[in-house]
This record gives C-alpha cells, sequence and structure tokens, in this order.
C-alpha cells in the first residue's frame, strides 16, 4: 500500500473511530494544544502515527507549511541511506606527482577533499605519515587542496548573513580540519591583569589580537569574535575574563587552515613544504594514502550533537552523485532529495528544500511529509536501524540529554530537535507503555521564547509515552 494511502486524512484531529488508547492520546493532545497560553500566538503542527498498529492517532495543522529547522536533518539522512547506503564512505586522498629523488618530491603533493568534517589530528598525522614514509624531505613543488567536490559557495542559500560569526553556521569546504575551527580559551589570573590566552591548533593561519583583562567588571562583557564582516582570520579578544571560558571560532577559507596545518606538521617533522594552493588532482597522479569515514559516523554528529557541517557534508554526498565529474551544488542535493519525496508519494512541488541542515529559511515542509520520512525509514531496516540509532534519546545524550528526565517519555523517545529563531521543532519515535512505536512530528512556528514550545513538546511526548 502506498504511503499516501497510509496517510491519507491526517488533515483534522483524529478523535473518533479509534481505538481507546488512541483516542484517549487523540483527546489529551486536543486539550493540551487548548490549555498552552503560549500557542495562542504561535502557529503548531503535530502529527502522530502508530508504527505498530499502522494507523494514524493524532494530526493537528499537519499539511500546512512550516519552516522545520534542523529537524530537515531528519530528511537528508534518510534520503542519505536511501540513496547512498549505510556502508558509503567520505575519502579524504593523498596523491603526489613526479618523483622522489635523494629525499627530494620533485612534484607537488594533492589532498583530495571527501567532506569528512570529522577529519583532525590522528588524519592529518597519517597523511604525513604517508608522506614521511615515501622518503620524502622536501617538496619542490606544491601542496594542493583538491576541493572540487563541490561549488566555491561556502554558506547555504536563505542563511543568515551575520550568523557567520557562530560556530554553528560553519564554512563549507570539502576539505577541513577541526570543522574549519579554532578554540580559543580565556584563564583569568591575578584582578587587572592581562588573562591567558591559548589557541587549538597553533597556527600562523590566523592572527591573534589580545586585550582580556582578568576579573575586572569595568572592562565591560567578554567577546570572543573573528573579524567575520571582512572576511579576515583575526581572532579578537576583549572585555572582562571573570572565568576560564572556552569559545570555538569558524575561521575563513577552511581549505586553505587545513593546507597550512598540514604544511605546519609536515614541517615539524623535518619535511620541508614552502607553498600551498587549491587544484584538482592531475591524471596520472600516484595515491598515497586513503582516510575512509564511515557515512554512519557523520550521521550519529548530524542527529545526535545537531551539527550543521555534518548534516551538510552528507547533503554534498548526495549532490555529488548526480553531479558525477563536475563540483556538486546545492541544487543537486536538493533534487536527490526531491527524487526521495517522490519515492515516498508526496509531490516536491509542493514544498521547499533549500539545504541539509535546516539553516536556510527558505525551507518550507509539512508535518504530513516529516511523518512520511519517518514511517518509510521504520519499514526499511537497512535505513531504520542506522538512523533510529542516531537520534538523540530523551534525558540521555544529544540535544534531548537534558530533557524530559522526569516524565514517562524519560529513554523512551528518540528525536531530533530543531531550533532557529522563531521555530522549534521536535520529530522522532516514541515508545508507548503498551509497547508501541509511534512516529511523531511537532513544529512550532512564531515562537518568541524557545522555551515555552520546548515544554509543550515535552508535555507531547509524556502523553504519546503513557
Amino acid at each position: 500500500m502506498q504511503l499516501m494511502q497510509f496517510l491519507a486524512g491526517m488533515a483534522v484531529c483524529l478523535c473518533t473511530c479509534l481505538p481507546a488508547t488512541a483516542q484517549g492520546k487523540a483527546e489529551r493532545l486536543d486539550a493540551l494544544i487548548r490549555q498552552t497560553p503560549a500557542l495562542q500566538t504561535a502557529e503548531t503542527g503535530l502529527a502522530v502515527y502508530d508504527l505498530t498498529a499502522g494507523e494514524t492517532v493524532y494530526t493537528y495543522q499537519s499539511r500546512k507549511l512550516y519552516r522545520p529547522a534542523s529537524i530537515l536533518k531528519v530528511i537528508t539522512s534518510v534520503s542519505a541511506l536511501h540513496r547512498l547506503g549505510a556502508g558509503h564512505t567520505l575519502n579524504t586522498t593523498l596523491y603526489y606527482t613526479g618523483e622522489v629523488q635523494d629525499s627530494t618530491l620533485t612534484g607537488d603533493l594533492y589532498v583530495r577533499g571527501g567532506f569528512d568534517m570529522l577529519l583532525g589530528e590522528p588524519e592529518m598525522q597519517q597523511l604525513v605519515t604517508a608522506v614521511r614514509r615515501l622518503g620524502i624531505r622536501t617538496v619542490a613543488g606544491c601542496v594542493y587542496g583538491d576541493v572540487s567536490l563541490k561549488d566555491s559557495l561556502y554558506f547555504g542559500e536563505g542563511w543568515s548573513w551575520d550568523d557567520a560569526q557562530f560556530e554553528f553556521q560553519p564554512m563549507l569546504s570539502p576539505l577541513t580540519y577541526n570543522r574549519g575551527c579554532v578554540q580559543v580559551t580565556c584563564t583569568p589570573g591575578a584582578p587587572g591583569s592581562p588573562a591567558a590566552v591559548t589557541c587549538t591548533p597553533a597556527s600562523d593561519y590566523y592572527l591573534l589580537r589580545h586585550a582580556g583583562v582578568s576579573r575586572l567588571p569595568q572592562a565591560g562583557k567578554l567577546q570572543v569574535t573573528r573579524n567575520w564582516v571582512e572576511g579576515t582570520n583575526e581572532i579578537i579578544i576583549r572585555g572582562n575574563v571573570e572565568r576560564k571560558t572556552m569559545k570555538r571560532l569558524p575561521l575563513a577559507k577552511p581549505e586553505l587552515f587545513f593546507l597550512q596545518l598540514f604544511c605546519e606538521r609536515l614541517q615539524r617533522t623535518g619535511i620541508t613544504a614552502a607553498t600551498y594552493a587549491t587544484a584538482p588532482v592531475p591524471g596520472g597522479a600516484h595515491l598515497l594514502t586513503e582516510i575512509q569515514r564511515p557515512m554512519t559516523d557523520i550521521l550519529r554528529e548530524a542527529l545526535k550533537e545537531s551539527d550543521n557541517l555534518a548534516a551538510e557534508a552528507v547533503f554534498y554526498q548526495l549532490g555529488a552523485q548526480l553531479a558525477a565529474n563536475r563540483p556538486a551544488e546545492a541544487k543537486d542535493g536538493v533534487e536527490m532529495v526531491e527524487g526521495v519525496i517522490r519515492e515516498l508519494g508526496f509531490d516536491p512541488e509542493a514544498y521547499r528544500i533549500a539545504d541539509g541542515s535546516g539553516v536556510s529559511l527558505y525551507n518550507y515542509v509539512s508535518p504530513e511529509l516529516m511523518l512520511g520520512f519517518l514511517t518509510w525509514a521504520y519499514r526499511d531496516k537497512a535505513i531504520f536501524e542506522p538512523f533510529y540509532e542516531a537520534l538523540p534519546i530523551a534525558g540521555v545524550d544529544g540535544t534531548l540529554a537534558y530533557r524530559m528526565k522526569r516524565t514517562p517519555a524519560f529513554k523512551q523517545v528518540r528525536a531530533k530537535t530543531g531550533t532557529v529563531t522563531g521555530i522549534s521543532s521536535l520529530a522522532g519515535y516514541a515508545r508507548a507503555a503498551n509497547g508501541h512505536l509511534l512516529a511523531f512530528v511537532i513544529i512550532n512556528q512564531n515562537v518568541l521564547k524557545t522555551a515555552q514550545a520546548r515544554a509543550f513538546q515535552d508535555k507531547v511526548c509524556a502523553v504519546l509515552c503513557e
């Protein structure tokens, strides 16, 4: 039976023709919507489906369009598991051209990025070790970064320009180290003295302008930022450092940050590599080593931690399947996702997908569509098992670690959270007291206080699990 047939008739609240348990939940959800003051000024969409019984439990404005925020990652993840498979890997590869003569590489080194946003120091050392084992002590040519997996745009369509200063909105590049971020740690000393500042990883790629003062309130609120308006990598610290404070800052042009660090790591091991730039790997280059990252590791970051860079990495992996021998664009990822929407029995023209993470303000989906993805995933073991395992668990981990702890939903809900200004959402699965597994979607739009929306969502989950 087609998915749309399963979901037909979901535009109104279902309080009749249901088993007693389902009808009781529907009545309680109706009452909860009526009695929640915050919903009087906000738009709310809600849909619940009993996967075990194969029946709709409840709907409320489920066909209306909403901006989903990060629950869009559900659509991205399910689409990727369907199109690419759970065994797909994101590969970072190291090549060289020329020959090694008297410890000198007469050609160039090339690192091809595969959008492995988890790449850090262990992987960097693997690349350095591969160069050293070849007997290279001097790279006569250049160290190149191949970022041809995607186009040159660092941001997604509909991303807010002033969010570029924050870690949650990374710069998109197939070649990154430490997510393209530097961690700044400020530690106070004696009152009035300069605070101690360390930056990790240390590198000449960025500059530090430090004017932080220890335990001096009149110095003003502590600010740790980058000159993101002008797009430079000047890290600026000023104000009062009252306590040890850590902040991660995304750097401009993360692929060049990667290449700078790679050259610095080579230098540490006695390998001279003076220059770097970006260029595709040429034909005939020799493979030195390859780092394979399971896509399921990336999906876990995208879902458990709501990592936007992880979701975009998967989104562009989808797009690369369509782009083939050219850099993938956002429209390629969109087309792949829209194909899955069509497979579910929905019309992709009725919705708007702009990115893979939900950061874009141009995304528009309905709770009905989102519920369709959750239901469809449940029916395919190859999709459901890795997807379900990667979702946050209520009161235990991820973005739900501190929610629903003292409610019936504790440990019984696995769901993706979503938050952008004015939007709070939650979508996933709930285990009812009778053992049935329910799929649910809650989207609160036009909310000024996120805490109020989350309180409502937690109460909905408690009702589902009772």
